[in-house]
Formats: structure tokens, sequence, C-alpha cells
């Protein structure tokens, strides 16, 4: 079997390699879904069958934690709400980063059993990783925990800032490095629960200043973090698999994070430091609607509009997923194209709280693939349609973030939704979005508001256009 280990672990990374690969695209995600359940049972099989690994009590301890593990995963993905993903996933982040602890700890306490020392003589080279691993571990466990938070409404979306902030979080991080050091030099354990103390708190003070409008890429970053924990760990187990899955998991992540800074034009260096999205002035920007009207219209308005149009492009958001108005959305737009309308959907890259949230909720309504556009695909067709129908989606379609210096958005690319003729936008009130920032799409002369739960509207829309 130890002969035959390496292969299989081979075979499980090729899987997870195919499973990233398949996970790109909503047209190939079940397949790679698919691959990453046949790579992940090869590896646990293959690391079970190891000689020496497992007596007859740690055995019953394995499979005691498999199925209580595997029943509560089972039960969460059955009832969890598309629309609690992000958070769902920042909970799964946060379990990573724990278990990376938990792995390090036993292996500095019992390092006979990893063949990696004794108990107060533990290599250089391995202290090293562990550090790291403890360290990487204990930030993304805390800091999951405040996106979680932040993202289930536990605790505000603003951003938390409080004086000297940065000069804070620089200082632990010194410390956190000559912890570090101590660690290496003396086999310490004091010096390695500093280590998971000034770990932990870091994570917390990394997230909390960071807003809610920027929470998709705290959480795709915090994938990334998860990832090169348990690669740390790999290099202290000496468990080839896992460093690579480790690896695949931090970069795919890391990519993930640059590819969302580009389309939130934020920079990666903050977001790795913590060190955006907190402008105490920003929280309160965007302006208020004082006495300011709106033009406010019906479903039958809506209809006859769209009826009458050219084309039209359809902006799903966070409101479309909390309504679950996928379906009724994608029955009017079936409709729309048997009139003769050209019908598109324009995705934003954060838009549902977390990257590919519409794109999965669209597949799931059978959506034509190659109707769904992304933003830089379709931002410049804004001009020539003739309605946008923007359903729940508020941040990623605000004017204010390109006009207004002082809002906590500004400099995020945003659909331009604003230069469609007719602007038909469902919400259910003229509340501010999950940024905390008035929409000032809602007050242009073009925009007709449709209020209400976004499935009931459609669902009228729909009945006024068959009609």
């Amino acid at each position: 079997m130890v002969a035959f280990a390496p292969l299989a672990y081979l075979v499980a990374g090729i899987c997870f390699i195919m499973a990233l690969r398949g996970l790109s695209s909503p047209e190939t995600s079940r397949q790679g879904n698919n691959f990453g359940i046949v790579g992940m049972v090869i590896a646990i099989v293959t690391t079970l069958m190891l000689p020496g690994l497992i007596s007859g009590l740690s055995l019953t301890l394995i499979i005691v934690g498999i199925a209580i593990g595997g029943t509560i995963g089972a039960v969460t993905a059955r009832k969890i709400e598309m629309t609690a993903l992000p958070q769902l996933v920042a909970a799964f982040h946060s379990l990573v980063g724990l278990a990376a602890v938990f792995v390090a700890i036993a292996a500095f306490y019992a390092p006979e059993a990893y063949d990696i020392g004794t108990r107060g003589n533990v290599r250089v080279g391995s202290l090293i990783e562990m550090a790291l691993g403890v360290a990487i571990g204990a930030i993304t466990f805390t800091g999951s925990l405040v996106a979680f938070a932040k993202l289930q409404g536990l605790v505000t979306g603003k951003p938390l800032v409080f004086n000297m902030q940065h000069m804070l979080n620089a200082g632990l991080g010194v410390l956190l490095v000559l912890a570090i050091v101590w660690l290496c030099v003396s086999n310490s354990t004091v010096a390695l629960w500093i280590i998971v103390l000034l770990a932990l708190a870091l994570g917390f003070l990394l997230i909390l200043p960071i807003g809610g409008a920027d929470m998709p890429v705290v959480v795709s970053m915090l994938n990334s973090y998860s990832g090169w924990a348990a690669a740390g760990i790999g290099f202290t187990l000496e468990n080839n698999l896992l460093i690579i899955t480790g690896a695949l998991v931090g970069s795919s992540g890391a990519i993930l994070s640059y590819i969302m800074c580009k389309g939130m034009n934020r920079s990666i260096f903050n977001v790795i430091l913590g060190g955006f999205g907190g402008d105490s002035a920003a929280a309160a920007a965007g302006g208020h609607a004082g006495d300011r009207a709106v033009k406010a219209g019906s479903a039958e308005d809506a209809a006859f509009i769209m009826k009458n149009a050219s084309s039209v492009i359809i902006v799903p958001g966070y409101g479309m997923a909390v309504a679950q108005a996928q379906h009724a959305l994608r029955e009017m737009g079936d409709v729309l194209k048997k009139e003769g309308v050209d019908v598109r959907y324009a995705i934003h890259p954060v838009a549902g709280r977390m990257p590919g949230h519409m794109n999965v909720l669209l597949a799931e309504a059978n959506v034509p693939y190659d109707e769904v556009f992304e933003l830089e695909e379709i931002n410049r067709d804004f001009g020539q349609a003739d309605v946008a129908f923007v359903i729940g989606a508020n941040d990623v379609t605000n004017p204010a973030a390109k006009t207004d210096p002082a809002s906590p958005i500004y400099g995020m690319p945003i659909l331009d939704v604003e230069k469609a003729k007719t602007v038909l936008f469902i919400k259910r009130s003229m509340a501010a979005g999950y940024a905390g920032v008035e929409n000032e799409l809602f007050f242009r002369p073009n925009t007709m508001m449709l209020f209400g739960d976004a499935k009931k509207v459609t669902e009228e829309v729909l009945k006024s256009l068959d009609s």
C-alpha cells in the first residue's frame, strides 16, 4: 500500500484539478463537482489504508467523526438557501483554518507520531511549517467568523474602524514574526500559544474594518488563506496530497481575489492587509432621498414598455435570489423572445455577494448560457438597449460609484444601466443597498420603480405580457 499511495494521491490531485476546471463554468460545474467527490474519496480511502496509521480506537474515532461531519454537511447542503451561500462558504473557511491550527498543535505536542522529532526537540523546518500553518489558520478562522457575522447580519456591514488601527495591526504582525522566530529557536510551548493568540487577534482586526460592499473579495481571499494553511500543515505531515490540494485552493483563491479586486477597482495588497473599505465617512455617503421624487409604475406599465421594446437587458441581483424569482424571470424572458424582443442577462462579478451566485441561479432556471454576459462583455450595450430590467441588484448599478468620491463603492465598476432608454427597477422599498449607500439610479428621470417582492412583481409582469 505504501508504494501504491503516491499513485493514488496523484490521481486524486488530478481529480481536484479537473474539479476546479469544471467549476469555472456553469455548463461543466456538475462534472467538476463529481471530479471533486471522486478525488476526495480516493484521498480518504488511501490515507486510511496506510500501514501503521490507525489502530482500533483511532479507526472508531475516525468513523464517528466522518459520520458526524458527513451528516452535518448533508443536512446543511439540502437545507441551505441559495441566498445564504456566501456566509456558508465563510463558515466553512473558518473550519478549515481551525483544523490547520489543531493539527499543528497536535504535531507540536506529539512530534514522534509525525516523525518530525521529539518533544522539545522538533526539527526547525517542521517548526517553521507548523508556525505558518498555525498563523494562517488562526487568521482564517477568526477572519471568516467576522465575515460570516457581517454577511449573516449579526453585526453591521459598515466598516468598524478606530484610531491607530493600522499601527496596531502592524505591531501585532511584527510580534507574530518574532514569536515564530522564538518558537523555532527554543521549541517553546509558550511561543506556540502566543502565535495562536496573536493570529486570532489579527484575524478579527483585519476583517472588522472592511465594509459589506467589499465582503465578496474578503470571502475569496479567506478561501485562499485556508488553502495555504492546509498546504503548510501538509509539509509538516509530509502528505503530498494535502500540499497539492492546499496549493490548488490557495492559488485559485488568490487568482479569484485578484480578478474580483480588478472588477471592484480595489488593491490586492489592501485586501491582504485589511486596509480597504474603512473610510469612516464613507458609510453615510451617497445622499438621502429627502423630498426627491421617484417615478413608480405598475406591472402593466412594465409589460407594455418591454413588449414594445426591441432589446431588453435583465440585471439580476441579491433581491432576485432572496425572492427565488429566477424561474419567473426566465419565463418572462421566453415570452419576450416570442414577441421578437432581444433578451440578454448582465451579471456583475460580485452580484449576490459571491462570484458566480447569479450564474448558478440562472442556470438553475435553465436560462441559456449564451444569453448570460459578464460586465465587460455587455456594459457598452446598455446605451443601445431600450430597457434595462433590474431585479434586486442595488450597489452594482449605483451611479454613485462613478460620481461620489465619498462613497464606499466609489471606483467600483458598475453595470451602466442608467444609459438604457428606460430602467425598470424592482425593489421592495427605497432602502439602501448592502453597502449602506442610497442608489442614485432611483431618482433618474428614465427610471421607473416597481415596488414589491421580486418574484411577485415578475409574475405580475409575466401575466400582463401573456394577456
